[in-house]
């Protein structure tokens, strides 16, 4: 978690980096100038897909520890920003700002410089300084306020963080969780695995699940299985490999009792999304858009 304190100077941080890159309402966000003028080099010469672990022990990182896939490091002598090159572009454009995080929030900077060849960091502040890197990449590539005031223009739905994906040059799943956390209306999203073997039996898990405030407000947190069969529609919807699907119904377990949700479903083939929001809410586009796929 961030407190409120580190939030506010992260977005102060992360709006001079926009000011001073003329970053702003360039569309889509031009990461690599902001990279640039940070003075962040991009070492597009090694694939840490597919390097050796010698490579990695120079980085003083405990290896023991991590468990997920490395998608970039940042080497603070040379200044330079190595990436996972097998990740999509909008993947690494925010790994890009992830490791700039690293290099630019100055009480992490002070903190690695007083580290010696022999130190690493202790796992509470390792994670600690993650959240804060993943924030500040997410107000960058966002452009600060630029997104909520591109979102209200549009419609609730499937659609609309789709087209913001496209405007910031971001992942759609980014895009999506964006969208739903900063959402003003009653919204919630939940992002299934895909599976890592053939499935026979359509059975599915998720990875991730957000809420609005006001879905939180009005439903409560909706308690989700650990594993979902072909029970649920948007299961059959991903099974069955449909790429998009604006029409779905779902009941759910609210604190209120058991209530009809409309759910909007789209599939990457990496991950299936579902968004979904009560039959009544507010859905209305300021703007039209080419939504392409369907």
């Amino acid at each position: 978690m961030i407190d409120a304190y580190t939030k506010q100077e992260i977005d102060k941080i992360a709006y001079e980096l926009l000011k001073s890159s003329k970053a702003l309402d360039k569309f889509p966000t031009p990461v690599d100038e902001i990279i640039a003028h940070a003075e962040l080099l991009v070492e597009m010469g090694v694939d840490l897909s597919k390097i050796e672990n010698g490579f990695l022990q120079r980085f003083n990182l405990d290896f023991s520890k991590i468990f997920a896939k490395i998608r970039g490091i940042l080497d603070r002598k040379e200044k330079k920003i190595y990436l996972d090159l097998s990740q999509p572009v909008s993947r690494r454009n925010f790994v890009k700002l992830h490791e700039a995080g690293h290099h630019l929030l100055p009480w992490q900077k002070e903190t690695f410089d007083c580290l010696d060849n022999q130190q690493t960091l202790s796992h509470d502040v390792r994670e600690q300084f993650e959240v804060e890197a993943n924030y500040f990449a997410s107000v960058v590539l966002f452009q600060h306020d630029r997104f909520q005031q591109q979102m209200c223009k549009l419609d609730l739905s499937i659609g609309a963080p789709l087209a913001l994906a496209k405007t910031f040059g971001a992942s759609n799943h980014a895009t999506m969780r964006k969208f739903v956390e900063t959402s003003t209306k009653r919204c919630a999203l939940l992002v299934l695995k895909k599976p890592e073997v053939a499935v026979i039996t359509a059975t599915y898990t998720a990875r991730d699940y957000f809420q609005s405030e006001k879905f939180t407000y009005s439903f409560g947190e909706i308690a989700w299985p650990e594993q979902f069969g072909y029970n649920w529609a948007f299961v059959k919807d991903y099974t069955n490999g449909r790429r998009m699907k604006m029409d779905g119904m779902i009941v759910l377990l609210t604190k209120n009792g058991e209530q009809e949700f409309e759910y909007h479903f789209f599939n990457t083939t990496w991950n299936g999304f579902v968004l979904i929001f009560p039959k009544n809410e507010n859905r209305k586009s300021k703007v039209t858009y080419i939504l392409k796929g369907k």
